[in-house]
């Protein structure tokens, strides 16, 4: 395998907001990657949530195959069969009526917040514009969604930022009741907090959500890009709730890998987005709507979803008898395929370094935060990919306890 591309390329080439592995992925087959070396890794990370099926999935390659012999790009002065079929799907295997296609999380973000203020502007008056979100949240890096989300570390050196935009504390009833006004014209909320550190939303909590929204007539947003597309063992988060939103975003492994982010609304909060209100070049393009609408395919069947169910009380069995072991972690907690494991009070601050001892030992993980572990792997990971990677996490623990 040629090495005769540098890693150091990237620091001599590309702009450094970000900080990659030393090592170069070159090839990936199901839950297994192998760099310029030859290395393998066993994936947990599953690209960040985004990889639902695995690397290379034969089923994904031939429909792309297909697209790519046929149409690849026409603009959104016509449409398309594969956005079309796409459509159908979600809205028929969803609470929502209307679909607007994009190519990711943070821009199905800034169309549902951009289609909340319409709204509420055209329904209610220019008062009710403020948004409230949630300490910790992670929303996306336009201008908008970073401030909205809640971590003023990725928002605060981008001011003057978008106005009338509240954060309050996750999972505390009390404080959104205190504060929800007639001014509120929509609650952003993650059912599972992902970036912030894997921190599952209290059934309650949203129901509360839900009841105050209706009462202040308010949107109630959900942000699924991360755990939507049967990442915890439902096609979507909010039907264990039993609770609607009224806008839903996905993206991630909606596209199994291809990039495709989708906004999930209600008939009449549609209707405010009429031709030259908002739009994307490359939104609901025909390869990565028929890329997603295979996804959509495999994902939405009974056997799947309960195997990624089954899938999560293995990881979380493997985990508990990892840290019997090496008392690690002081919390394991998630849904269904997203997993995070929080340090014991002596090793906060140090989940990247277990990251990186993982990465050397062949396991590819991802971190929440400076103090959460997190697994995100393809939702159809087999066992014996499972095993290996618990023995690669054991070796890592052994030599992080060490240090």
């Amino acid at each position: 395998m040629s090495n005769t591309i540098q890693r150091n390329w990237f620091d001599q080439y590309m702009v450094p907001c970000f900080s990659p592995a030393n090592f170069i992925p070159v090839v990936a087959k199901g839950s297994r990657v192998w760099d310029q070396d030859s290395k393998e890794y066993i994936d947990f990370a599953g690209g960040i949530a985004v990889n639902a099926l695995g690397h290379a999935n034969d089923e994904l390659k031939n429909v792309l195959n297909f697209q790519m012999e046929n149409l690849w790009h026409i603009g959104n002065g016509y449409t398309n069969e594969p956005v079309l079929k796409l459509a159908k799907s979600l809205v028929e295997n969803t609470f929502a009526d209307k679909v607007f296609f994009c190519n990711s999380g943070a821009e199905a973000n800034e169309a549902a917040l951009k289609i909340a203020r319409k709204y509420a502007l055209d329904k209610y008056g220019n008062h009710k514009n403020e948004i409230i979100s949630f300490e910790n949240s992670f929303h996306g890096r336009t201008l908008f969604t970073v401030t909205v989300g809640g971590q003023p570390k990725y928002s605060q050196d981008f001011a003057p930022l978008p106005q009338q935009v509240t954060h309050l504390p996750f999972n505390d009833i009390d404080a959104i009741k205190a504060h929800i006004s007639e001014k509120t014209c929509a609650v952003i909320v993650e059912p599972v907090i992902g970036e912030g550190g894997v921190i599952p939303a209290d059934p309650a909590f949203l129901q509360a959500l839900r009841a105050l929204c209706d009462q202040h007539q308010a949107l109630l947003i959900f942000d699924e890009i991360q755990t939507g597309m049967g990442r915890t063992g439902y096609l979507y988060a909010y039907e264990e709730t039993g609770i609607e939103p009224d806008i839903l975003t996905s993206a991630k492994g909606l596209g199994g890998g291809f990039p495709i982010g989708a906004m999930l609304v209600k008939q009449a909060i549609a209707e405010v987005f009429q031709p030259g209100t908002h739009g994307s070049t490359f939104g609901g393009n025909p390869l990565a709507a028929a890329v997603a609408g295979k996804v959509i395919e495999l994902v939405n069947q009974p056997a799947f979803l309960a195997g990624v169910k089954e899938r999560h009380h293995e990881f979380m069995r493997r985990m508990s008898e990892l840290n019997q072991r090496y008392q690690v972690f002081s919390e394991l907690r998630g849904k269904g395929l997203l997993l995070g494991a929080e340090l014991e009070k002596k090793y906060q601050g140090k989940a990247k370094t277990l990251a990186n001892f993982a990465a050397e030992e062949g396991l590819i993980a991802l971190i929440a935060g400076p103090n959460v572990l997190r697994f995100a792997p393809a939702l159809n990971i087999e066992p014996q990919d499972i095993n290996d990677g618990f023995l690669r996490l054991e070796n890592a623990l052994k030599r992080f306890v060490q240090e």
